[in-house]
């Protein structure tokens, strides 16, 4: 595009790739989310529009302008219409409290925490729940689920806590390996997801994966910023 003279490039990546590789957490790690954005810039990106970044500080990693949406006007609708009777809405770590308490405010729902220890790489122990969820309808809010080893344990938690009916939600279905056998068999009513990336056969036909559409919030934003105007109206 910079070759055929485009007098502007912006880049679409509703799910940025690599985004949970943010920092040496380890020795001889890349930070592959700064690699990335090195690549985006390099080859003449002049403005990036992504949603539910998994850390909000990775927009730092970028000299362009980032314009960071989040899905959760979609999903807060979604469970507002469902109604739900004593809802209690959980994050199912330390890191998502804020994102959960968001969706609680919305919601008008009780907040619970999971106190989760990881062992290694997708693979993590849910040790117990920070607040009471006996005889509550619960609602897991997460930011991507990939092997959905922490939502199922989460939910298997909730569960045994008493909870009554339990439901997630996330943006991002990464969804690889045992993720849908595992969803499949777990005490899960519904795992509600957006379409930032699209579903292998496998999960969609699982019936208690449900998709919906964020491309009218991306369209939204596509014409703000063609437009020259505020796209920040759309952030919550």
């Amino acid at each position: 595009f910079k070759r055929a003279s485009a007098r502007r490039i912006t880049a679409v990546l509703p799910y940025f790739g690599y985004a949970r590789q943010d920092r040496k957490d380890k020795p001889r790690v890349p930070i592959s989310s700064k690699v990335v954005s090195d690549l985006l810039v390099a080859s003449g990106t002049d403005r990036l529009l992504t949603m539910d970044l998994h850390a909000p500080q990775i927009q730092g990693f970028f000299s362009i302008p980032v314009d960071h949406l989040f899905a959760a006007p979609v999903l807060v609708e979604h469970f507002q219409k469902l109604n739900l009777p004593n809802l209690t809405v959980v994050s199912p770590d330390a890191g998502g409290v804020e994102r959960a308490r968001a969706f609680a405010k919305r919601l008008r729902a009780e907040l619970a925490i999971m106190n989760k220890r990881r062992i290694e790489a997708n693979v993590a122990q849910v040790m117990n729940v920070i607040g009471d969820v006996r005889s509550r309808t619960c609602l897991i809010v997460d930011d991507i689920i990939d092997t959905a080893g922490t939502l199922v344990k989460a939910a298997d938690a909730l569960a045994k806590d008493g909870a009554t009916k339990i439901y997630a939600c996330c943006s991002h279905p990464v969804l690889s390996g045992p993720a849908v056998e595992r969803i499949q068999s777990s005490d899960l009513v519904e795992l509600v997801v957006t379409n930032t990336i699209p579903l292998h056969s496998e999960a969609r036909r699982c019936k208690k994966i449900s998709v919906l559409s964020v491309s009218k919030l991306l369209a939204q934003a596509v014409q703000s910023i063609h437009e020259e105007t505020s796209v920040s109206v759309l952030f919550i």
